[in-house]
């Protein structure tokens, strides 16, 4: 007999198979939950009935995993969809020892052995939720022309900078991990490939113990061609976003709030995300709540300015997005293009007070942007990449998201909680 997936059991004979998520074993009767990923069944065993289930029923465990066959019929006294089956065959496919972690352990105990602490709904549900939010984002950019590629993580130069790079042995030199695949990308609109996309892993060697910095993550990048200005991109993006929340409202909504809390429950923004120059940032925050920064650091946001643009957002816009322009070019990568005044035409997106995008028009003149490899000190480490504006280049912008950090904002997780297994400077297992 073929599996059926709990959630499309009806009544009728049909097999399950899944882990024991709760167990009552009575004199007479006994009573195992049994979960896959779709859902939970009540399985009610009288033993009168089955004599030959006595042995198995005696060593079952709790996370052990089984197989029923039987038959499900509707039952009103059970709370789990109104069904329960009565087997008629019985089988433990592995027997499970004792936990060594509860619900409540310890983060990093937790991550010891996150194969068994992915077990838990919450985290079934956070894994759907980012299926459905990449699905999304990749449907979405198909639809309008986009072309997904996959650039090579080892690469010869290290990318973007000198710093926060993975230096990798490889055969009789070295390679380096990238910590973006930002050249690439532009090197495809070279190409004339004229719009892509790509979600794959990016590496970053930053010694970060924050709740949202990772040594490793997913990132959905995409790049295209033919625009006249940055507003394009912020365009293409608040549209992208706005798309993949209203599938992941649709599908995984309510299970969010349930699981989660209505603190996160996923509400779908308006068009056209509101947008402000970062110095009227920085000025709305002294007006309205005494924050103060001195003068040179006022070409970045600080990360308590940052956090803070969540009430900001909310008091002014009844929005929880917020596209920043207008950053000092000190702070932004040499290949962002520059106006007349030398300002980058550049956005950071900051979604609950959190940074998700750093997005711009990029510099697709080979002579301004050597120049601007030049004053950052690049001009060699970026040599290769200069390569691709000799011959030709449309002008193009693109940006990159963070599926685990997106994930993180979603629910309201830590970055180690929101990845499948995390990466960082103190855990390379399991």
């Amino acid at each position: 007999m073929e599996r059926t997936y709990i959630k499309d059991v009806t009544p009728g004979v049909c097999r399950v198979q899944g882990f024991v998520e709760n167990f009552r074993n009575k004199r007479t009767m006994a009573f195992i939950v049994v979960k896959d990923i779709t859902g939970k069944l009540q399985i009610t065993i009288e033993k009168e009935k089955h004599p030959e289930f006595t042995e198995m029923l005696d060593k079952l465990t709790i996370h052990s995993v089984v197989s029923f066959e039987g038959e499900v019929v509707a039952s009103e006294y059970v709370k789990m969809g109104g069904k329960e089956m009565y087997p008629t065959a019985m089988k433990i496919e592995s027997i499970a020892d004792a936990l060594p972690i509860k619900d409540d352990s310890d983060i990093d105990v937790r991550m010891d052995y996150r194969w068994i602490d992915l077990r838990r709904d919450k985290n079934h549900l956070m894994l759907e939720m980012q299926t459905t939010l990449t699905n999304a984002l990749r449907k979405f950019l198909v639809e309008r022309n986009f072309v997904e590629i996959h650039t090579p993580k080892l690469i010869a130069a290290a990318s973007e900078s000198g710093s926060d790079v993975f230096e990798v042995k490889y055969f009789d030199g070295n390679a380096y991990l990238a910590q973006s695949p930002q050249f690439y990308k532009q090197m495809a609109m070279a190409a004339g490939l004229e719009r892509i996309f790509e979600t794959g892993p990016v590496f970053r060697a930053e010694k970060s113990y924050t709740n949202k910095h990772a040594t490793e993550f997913t990132g959905f990048d995409l790049e295209f061609s033919y625009i006249d200005s940055f507003d394009d991109v912020m365009k293409m993006e608040e549209e992208l976003l706005a798309y993949a929340l209203s599938e992941v409202k649709e599908k995984h909504g309510d299970k969010i709030v349930e699981l989660f809390g209505e603190e996160y429950a996923v509400t779908v923004p308006t068009l056209p995300f509101p947008r402000m120059k970062l110095a009227d940032v920085y000025a709305e925050l002294e007006a309205r709540y005494g924050y103060t920064v001195p003068d040179e650091l006022k070409g970045d946001l600080t990360t308590e300015a940052e956090r803070m643009t969540k009430q900001l957002c909310k008091d002014m816009f009844g929005h929880e997005f917020l596209f920043i322009t207008d950053y000092s070019a000190a702070e932004r990568a040499f290949y962002h293009m520059r106006d007349e005044q030398g300002i980058p035409q550049g956005y950071d997106l900051i979604w609950r007070g959190v940074e998700i995008t750093t997005g711009a028009q990029r510099e697709h003149r080979y002579d301004v942007l050597k120049a601007q490899a030049e004053e950052k000190g690049l001009a060699e480490d970026v040599k290769f990449y200069l390569e691709f504006f000799k011959y030709g280049c449309p002008p193009h912008g693109g940006f990159g998201l963070g599926i685990d950090r997106l994930t993180m904002l979603f629910l309201g997780l830590s970055i180690k909680e929101a990845e499948f297994l995390f990466r960082g400077p103190n855990r390379l297992t399991p």
